[in-house]
């Protein structure tokens, strides 16, 4: 009979699947750990106290941004006023324009709160799964109106070399449809977005877990 040959003694066997090191869910702590910092929650106005009560009843959970805000009343004011003015209030934009360019922004900058939440609100609006997953991963890759690209191209261009807009960069946005006020709305959501990402980023903040599965 052939000899069996030993295993070197140096030599392991592969884990089985049982063996496999765990890996924690990646959302497990976000709703607890909402930030890397540790600021605790300050007295809330009876506004604020209430904007957060229409959260929950709307969306079913506050914010995890709205969250990290809280130890400062102040500040978390005049970030509710600014986000609700840029993306909720009548403008030439669409809400899911406004959100497009809120996700095209955070991608640029690789903000994971932001491609979260963001991403969760085009799926939703749109109605088009895809089109939340393009903004965040590459809009060129979409399939997209003159209107749509020259927006988003004028966002990123400010994004990533704001000291390159010209005139014809807006003039291009004029050719696609936009007044000059729907270009300072642009603008004034792309450069919020710019402020709210190095925010976010620089705080490790942490998307609630369930946009995650929101509109798939």
């Amino acid at each position: 009979m052939p000899k069996t040959q030993k295993k070197p003694s140096n030599i392991k066997a592969r884990p089985g699947k049982s063996e496999a090191p765990s890996i924690e869910r990646q959302t497990a702590r976000d709703d607890i750990e909402v930030t890397a910092l540790s600021l605790q929650s300050g007295a809330l106005s009876p506004q604020m106290k209430a904007y957060f009560d229409k959260c929950t009843e709307k969306l079913g959970f506050v914010p995890n941004v709205l969250a990290a805000y809280a130890f400062d009343n102040a500040k978390l004011e005049a970030f509710v006023a600014m986000y609700n003015d840029l993306m909720l209030a009548p403008s030439g934009l669409s809400k899911l324009e406004r959100e497009m360019i809120a996700v095209a922004v955070s991608s640029q900058n690789r903000c994971y709160y932001c491609l979260v939440a963001h991403g969760a609100a085009v799926r939703a609006m749109s109605g088009d799964p895809a089109l939340g997953e393009l903004m965040a991963m590459n809009y060129r890759a979409a399939r997209l109106s003159k209107r749509h690209r020259a927006m988003l191209d004028f966002a990123v261009r400010m994004t990533n070399e704001p000291w390159s807009v010209e005139e014809e960069h807006r003039e291009a946005l004029r050719k696609a449809g936009f007044s000059d006020r729907d270009i300072w709305d642009i603008a004034a959501v792309a450069g919020f977005f710019n402020m709210s990402n190095r925010v976010a980023s620089a705080t490790d903040m942490r998307p609630n877990a369930v946009y995650h599965g929101q509109a798939r």
